[in-house]
């Protein structure tokens, strides 16, 4: 039986910007962080190799960073397309979409000012959309005027 959700495992290319970067714009505070330096979860992992890890927190939201030390990683870094399969991005509610716009870019990221957008006819209950990317390309949506679904 499931307990509950645990977290979201996010690989990047440099640990300490990377926490820096979900703590600056998003909150995040780290809970911990490991060295895996020989190879005891290399069967979890599908991988040998030593890498980083630290586990950030903000509110019930947990996101995993790893990052790989001697092993190459792959992948462009750059929005994977909104059709790929699998993982596509992680949202936030926010009081405003344009309210993170200079944290983002101070702390690496960017921002993707074509992704705006309004739905909804009634101009005070529309629903803001904004897409940004942290620094190893992970697309983040921010969301305005939309319910806490917990």
């Amino acid at each position: 039986m499931i307990q509950g959700f645990s977290h979201i495992g996010i690989a990047v290319t440099d640990l300490d910007r990377s926490i820096r970067f979900y703590a600056d714009v998003f909150g995040f505070a780290e809970l911990y962080r490991l060295d895996f330096a020989n190879n005891e979860v290399a069967a979890t992992m599908e991988q040998e190799g030593a890498f980083r890890s630290a586990m950030l927190l903000r509110d019930d939201i947990r996101i995993e960073l790893l990052q790989w030390v001697d092993v190459p990683v792959s992948g462009s870094g750059e929005r994977k397309p909104m059709t790929e399969l699998g993982f596509t991005h992680l949202s936030f509610r926010v009081d405003d979409v344009d309210d993170l716009t200079e944290a983002v870019v101070a702390a690496g990221g960017a921002v993707h000012p074509q992704t705006l957008s309004y739905v909804g006819s009634d101009p005070a209950a529309q629903t803001g959309l904004l897409y940004y990317t942290d620094p190893d390309g992970t697309r983040i949506e921010v969301m305005s005027n939309v319910p806490d679904l917990r």
